[in-house]
């Protein structure tokens, strides 16, 4: 199956879906926890009937579903379809997708040593080697994803970890106003919309990055 870009997950009309760093998202306001046990095994029938499984994180007021195709490392018709589906048995239900609410988090690791460093926090982060995949600690629910940005080697001291803030894209320019607003400052806007670079008040650098290119 061939892989899908921004572009083809915008032109799927998937109103309560959002393509970030990993996959597609969705947030579904289920209100409560006998509401949002319903709906999740009503997703998982759907999946179970469609051979293909989202990650589903159940909590008390939403549910958060996340799709991709892992064999491919990438979306595909079989993502869209079964977001197609959530999102019928979600309007069945009752049941509103909040995208506004979404945003994933990952790590990123400047170094020059990816082979040398890259072992060492698969094994912290995962507790196993293995995590380590092409340049990224693979995450899951319980820990981001750590990529490394390959760069020069150096001496002098400088930062070397900084988040990258998934956000819709929609929402970028909302988000970056409002770390400004709270004392940040624009370092890098050049690459925007796929990546703006802010700082706080010490110098700390973060990414807010979307699909958007």
């Amino acid at each position: 199956m061939d892989n899908f870009s921004h572009t083809d997950v915008l032109d799927a009309g998937l109103t309560d879906w959002r393509d970030l760093a990993q996959g597609l998202h969705a947030r579904f306001g289920t209100g409560d926890f006998a509401a949002g046990l319903r709906f999740v095994n009503a997703v998982g029938a759907a999946a179970e009937e469609a051979g293909h499984h989202p990650d589903v994180t159940l909590t008390y007021p939403h549910v958060d579903i996340m799709l991709i195709s892992h064999d491919v490392g990438g979306l595909t018709q079989r993502d869209v379809d079964l977001a197609r589906r959530i999102s019928a048995i979600a309007a069945e239900q009752g049941i509103s997708a909040h995208p506004e609410a979404l945003v994933q988090v990952e790590l990123a690791l400047d170094t020059a040593d990816i082979p040398g460093v890259g072992p060492f926090w698969a094994a912290l982060l995962r507790g196993d080697t293995e995590a380590l995949q092409g340049g990224d600690v693979v995450g899951d629910a319980r820990v981001p994803l750590l990529w490394f940005q390959d760069t020069e080697a150096h001496e002098t001291p400088r930062q070397r970890f900084h988040l990258d803030v998934w956000v819709p894209a929609e929402l970028a320019q909302e988000r970056i106003t409002a770390a400004l607003a709270a004392g940040g400052t624009l370092v890098d806007d050049e690459a925007a919309p796929a990546f703006t670079v802010l700082a706080d008040a010490e110098g700390n650098r973060a990414c807010v990055c979307t699909t958007e290119r």
